[in-house]
């Protein structure tokens, strides 16, 4: 895409004037509580909806207490005196057609109520807005604000014209409703020009799509005339804002593809042939096909940006590994950083138990041709510390596996080439950047994660990388089956303890997950973590993507009082089901050594039986796991149980994973459990996930905890606009690639994705 010789236009201010300049200080107060301070964030204040003015509100949806704004029909408005109280009393009625709505005027005097009592006439339809309250078995509101439509106009004319108009409802407060934001909008819009907002699409896009420009858009969707009007102006403004995203993306790819990196080509006969000759089992063609691009970039002068995704139980640690050991060979060292300490040990288990002797470089039975694999984690003693330090700094250690430890500045590394970033949604960029940081020049990064993404999310959140996907799952794996079974069911959990019995006498392992640590604690938290860093209610499909965990309002009752590890240990030790079983417990308070006993124990069937909280979600890794009960099962996402789940069933028996719930048919959680029990694709349920979710949720406060840069944009509907988007982006920043023709567009970034809103894109 050319770059216009005039396109490189300052863009004017307009757009940042405070609105206590525009509307005055009286006016703008009630439009800064709701975080609308300027004229751009007035501008972007979308309406949530439009009224037809023939069209009234159901009045049988209202709650008791809710903030309301209402589109109703006077019905009745009567003025009386109160010989009780004095003073005047104006009550009036308005309709749905078949449900009436109360409202209450009070005054000093009846001559105060005459104005609403002219205005009020039965026949006349208006948006009447307040808290519902109830009186007598009344639902009614007390001092409404309200607007008239056709009446409250300038003239007769302008009455028609808005009698027939779409009405915009806007997101609004008592201080401010909906008619006063949409009056002060007006204000703002009207004496604007085309040339006091700078547009931030090209347009050669704007052509490209028959897009209007940005004045026009705001004009369509702040004052219709017609629906048309509106969905033309909504659809220009959400595909600039997918259009915006995906230039920062493209920009991103753009500035990684320039840099340069250390090239770390496969060398024969060294550790990966080594490795591969002595893999006990066969890689899967997807294990295979991936692992070749990796090794392709890897031997590359730039640095590899990539995305690593696959199926609980996929193998992504193989692939992750191989990619290791061609960088170790190559002469450089890997850093795996991981979320938590127990997640970091397995994975030093792990890779250890693959390698075997060729972990063991430099001590009595390693090979010719071996290195060493070292952890670093926060609570180690000062000894294996040091020890860990000394063979990452002097390159014994080609890889190097740890916490946030591993971005202390005591940590260095002797040649650091490849950086792998394991359950990637826990770590911001600072963190990343650090360890990048290490290396004398930009290292190679693999970004992993065990939550499958739709395509619609990894276009937009993670539009700089490139994308790998295992789908298959390795040869020798039974499979689990899901079972949903009622809390409130005394039978069927008693069953569910005689199952977990039957298991344990079979030779297998049983988890008991709970939600939180201690029955002393204080209510546990709607979302949390516990002091391993291990969500405690977490609903994530990418933690910060994430929807709800269920709870109040979600098919679970608020008062609940949640599974605590602790309670529940001692519970099942008590069971006769499981007498004579040793149940051991696990979760973020014990210390390392503890946990390490612990899984241990666990692992040798010393201790078959372990309740834990979700500490064990991901890495986890005990083949003779067959069984695992999920307590409280409705607070926990898709994603999360999905995670959970795939701790068993890991060797050759099959498992059984019990979801104990209390979700009344209907609920959004009682959809999720079933749509678990149905399927074991992640892939699926990831996208059954995002639909249920909150749209609102999908980016934005949730991940960054500032509000939502995606107004209009939604992963779960837009797929082609954001597919379109990213294509014209990408072709925009190929000509130009830091945007320097463009300085609207560049603006539009450094706004919209600004200070914490661009956290969403920094997960990657």
């Amino acid at each position: 895409m050319s770059v216009p010789d005039d396109a490189v236009v300052r863009p004017v201010a307009r757009m940042d004037e405070p609105l206590s300049r525009v509307l005055g200080e009286r006016s703008a107060a009630p439009l800064a509580k709701l975080g609308l301070r300027t004229t751009g964030d007035l501008l972007r204040h979308y309406p949530r909806r439009y009224s037809e003015p023939g069209t009234l509100t159901d009045l049988a949806s209202l709650a008791i207490g809710e903030h309301v704004t209402v589109m109703a029909q006077v019905q009745q408005a009567t003025v009386r005196e109160m010989r009780s109280r004095g003073g005047a009393m104006l009550q009036a009625v308005v309709t749905d057609g078949s449900r009436s709505l109360h409202l209450t005027f009070f005054a000093k005097r009846r001559g105060a109520l005459r104005l609403h009592e002219q205005r009020l006439l039965p026949g006349r339809t208006g948006m009447f807005t307040g808290v519902v309250s109830d009186y007598r078995g009344q639902r009614q509101l007390t001092h409404p604000d309200y607007q008239l439509v056709g009446v409250d106009a300038d003239d007769e004319a302008a009455a028609l014209v808005e009698a027939s108009r779409p009405i915009p409802i806007y997101p609004a407060s008592a201080a401010a409703p909906t008619w006063r934001v949409q009056r002060c909008v007006r204000t703002v819009l009207d004496p604007l020009t085309d040339a006091d907002l700078p547009d931030p699409l090209p347009d050669q896009v704007r052509e490209r799509h028959g897009l209007a420009g940005l004045r026009e858009a705001l004009q369509l969707v702040h004052e219709p005339y017609d629906d048309d009007e509106w969905r033309r102006g909504l659809k220009r403004l959400r595909y600039e804002e997918a259009f915006v995203l995906q230039a920062e993306l493209a920009r991103r790819r753009a500035r990684t593809a320039q840099q340069e990196a250390v090239a770390r080509p496969r060398v024969p006969g060294r550790l990966l042939d080594l490795f591969d000759e002595r893999l006990p089992f066969t890689l899967t063609a997807g294990q295979h096909e991936v692992g070749a691009v990796l090794a392709e970039e890897l031997a590359g002068a730039h640095p590899m940006q990539r995305l690593l995704q696959g199926e609980v139980g996929s193998g992504k640690t193989v692939v992750a590994l191989r990619a290791m050991l061609q960088v170790v060979d190559a002469g450089g060292q890997a850093a795996l950083l991981a979320p938590t300490e127990v997640l970091a040990a397995q994975h030093v288990r792990t890779l250890r138990a693959l390698l075997g002797d060729l972990a063991e470089g430099g001590f009595l039975g390693g090979t010719d041709v071996s290195t060493r694999v070292a952890l670093l984690t926060g609570s180690q003693g000062a000894a294996a510390r040091r020890e860990n330090l000394l063979d990452a700094a002097s390159g014994r250690a080609g890889i190097v596996v740890g916490t946030h430890a591993l971005l202390t500045d005591t940590v260095q590394f002797a040649d650091l080439g490849l950086v792998v970033v394991d359950e990637q949604h826990r770590f911001g960029v600072e963190q990343r950047d650090l360890l990048r940081a290490k290396a004398a020049q930009t290292p190679h990064l693999l970004v992993m994660t065990a939550t499958p993404i739709p395509r619609t999310v990894a276009m937009t959140v993670f539009g700089d990388l490139e994308t790998s996907t295992l789908r298959e799952i390795p040869a020798g794996r039974s499979g689990v089956t899901t079972h949903v079974v009622p809390a409130d069911n005394a039978a069927w959990v008693e069953r569910a303890w005689q199952r977990v019995r039957e298991e344990v006498d079979r030779g297998g392992r049983a988890y008991v997950v709970c939600p939180r640590i201690d029955p002393d604690d204080e209510k546990a938290p709607r979302r949390g973590r516990d002091d391993d860093g291990a969500d405690l209610l977490a609903d994530d499909l990418l933690e910060g993507l994430g929807g709800s965990a269920g709870g109040p309002g979600d098919g679970g009752p608020p008062a609940r009082q949640l599974r605590s590890v602790v309670e529940v240990a001692a519970e099942l030790r008590a069971r006769p089901a499981l007498s004579g079983v040793q149940v051991g417990e696990l979760h973020g308070r014990m210390s390392p050594d503890e946990k390490e006993r612990a899984l241990a124990d666990f692992a040798a069937g010393r201790v078959p039986v372990l309740v834990s909280t979700t500490v064990i979600e991901v890495g986890v890794d005990v083949p003779e796991a067959t069984v695992m009960v999920v307590l409280d099962a409705d607070r926990f996402g898709i994603s999360q149980l999905h995670q959970l789940r795939g701790r068993i069933g890991r060797g050759s028996a099959p498992g059984l994973c019990l979801l104990v719930a209390s979700a009344p048919d209907g609920t959004p959680a009682a959809t999720r459990l079933a749509t678990l029990a149905a399927t074991s694709d992640g892939f699926e349920l990831a996208a059954v996930d995002l639909g249920l979710r909150r749209e609102g949720d999908v980016l934005g406060a949730a991940q960054s905890g500032a509000a939502s840069s995606l107004r209009l944009l939604r992963v779960t509907r837009d797929a082609q606009v954001i597919a379109d988007a990213r294509a014209d982006a990408r072709e925009l920043v190929d000509a130009d690639p830091e945007l320097d023709g463009w300085p609207a567009l560049r603006a539009a970034i450094d706004q919209q994705l600004a200070g914490e809103r661009e956290e969403f894109l920094d997960r990657a």
